[in-house]
C-alpha cells in the first residue's frame, strides 16, 4: 500500500500522541520534504520531533514534476502541492489530507484522498482504538482542529457514538 501525506494529519496526530495510529494502519507512510519541513517548524513550539525525524516508517521523498508542483503553488502551500504531486507520480492508493482547499486540488488532479477523520473511523473499525469521540476532543482542544459540527456528528454516527 502507498500512502502519501501531507502536513496536518500527521501533525494533528502527533500533538496527540497517537501518531502510532498511521503505522499501525499503513505500515509505511511517504511524505514530500517540504511537509516534513513543516512539521520541523514544531520544535519552535517546544515539541520533541524525534518520534518523526528518527522513524524508520516515515519515508521522506521529492516529487520529479516539479512543473506541476510550481503549478499548484497558484492555489496552495508547498507542501500540499508537493503531497498531491507526489501521490499522483507514485500512484498512491491515497493522499492524507485534511485542508479543504488542498483536497479540492488533489481530487481535480485524480487522487485518492482520506482525512484525519477517516484515519480515526479506519482505526477504530480495526481495533486500534476503542473510540473516535476521545480522539476528536484531544484534536479540538489540543492541536486546534477544526470541524464543523454537522461533520462532527456524521462522524461519530458513523462510528456509532451518539449520545442520545
Amino acid at each position: 500500500m502507498i500512502v502519501v501525506s501531507d502536513t496536518s494529519p500527521i501533525s494533528g496526530l502527533f500533538r496527540i500522541r497517537y501518531l502510532h495510529l498511521l503505522k499501525w494502519l499503513y505500515g509505511k507512510v511517504i511524505l514530500p520534504k517540504a511537509v516534513l519541513d513543516e512539521l520541523l517548524r514544531l520544535e519552535e513550539f517546544g515539541y520533541d520531533l524525534s518520534e518523526i525525524s528518527h522513524s524508520d516508517w516515515l519515508e521522506i521523498r521529492e516529487p520529479s514534476n516539479w512543473e506541476k508542483v510550481n503549478d499548484l503553488r497558484k492555489n496552495l502551500d508547498e507542501g500540499e502541492s508537493q503531497a498531491i504531486t507526489l501521490a499522483k507520480e507514485l500512484d498512491a492508493d491515497f493522499l492524507l489530507i485534511d485542508e479543504a482547499r488542498g483536497r479540492y486540488f488533489a481530487k481535480e488532479e485524480g487522487v485518492v484522498i482520506i482525512g484525519l477523520l477517516g484515519v480515526l473511523l479506519e482505526a477504530k473499525s480495526k481495533g486500534y482504538i476503542p473510540k473516535v469521540k476521545p480522539l476528536l476532543d484531544l484534536l479540538v482542544h489540543e492541536s486546534s482542529f477544526r470541524v464543523e459540527a454537522r461533520l462532527l456528528r456524521e462522524i461519530l454516527d458513523i462510528a456509532g457514538e451518539i449520545e442520545s
